[in-house]
């Protein structure tokens, strides 16, 4: 029987660290991450700074299975705040399945998660970014109950954009 816990990363304790680099690295290696390993330099800070971020909120999906607990998916989620609702926003920065456990509702499971979250810290919504070629995770969003944002359908839908510092 298979069981899947969803839980926070921990990141004093050893099983968790390694689990999230696992997970996020495997995420970063793909063609909708940067397609590169994770650098050791961002290996070796990264648990420290997101441990000094309360705002930043992270959970493993465990698979439970013959074999014991395996981390099979990865969110991560940012505390945002809406000036326009006066009230806190969530967003899934981050969103992974190991390919080893795709097509079994962990993804779903993991925003579902989030929602839970986003609700018990009042907040007025989940936003999450997609890329466009990503059409298997944006039907998702869609199915999940994401919509592009727009404030004025004649101003059309919200870009996401960057400036690299």
């Amino acid at each position: 029987m298979h069981r899947l816990t969803i839980r926070p990363v921990d990141f004093d304790q050893a099983a968790d660290t390694a689990a999230f680099l696992f997970l996020l690295d495997h995420y970063m290696r793909s063609p909708t991450g940067n397609g590169r390993p994770m650098d050791d330099a961002l290996r070796a800070r990264l648990p420290a700074e997101l441990r000094r971020r309360p705002n930043v909120l992270s959970f493993i999906a465990w698979l439970d299975d013959e074999g014991g607990p395996r981390p099979a998916g990865l969110i991560n989620c940012v505390e945002g705040f809406s000036t326009f609702a006066g009230r806190p926003l969530l967003n899934v920065h981050d969103i992974v399945v190991h390919h080893d456990f795709r097509r079994r509702g962990i993804a779903r499971a993991l925003l579902a998660h989030a929602e839970t979250v986003a609700r018990q810290r009042d907040c007025c919504k989940l936003t999450l970014e997609v890329l466009e070629g990503n059409r298997g995770a944006h039907r998702a969003y869609l199915e999940f109950g994401f919509q592009p944002y727009q404030l004025d359908p004649a101003m059309g839908a919200a870009l996401f954009m960057e400036k690299k510092l």
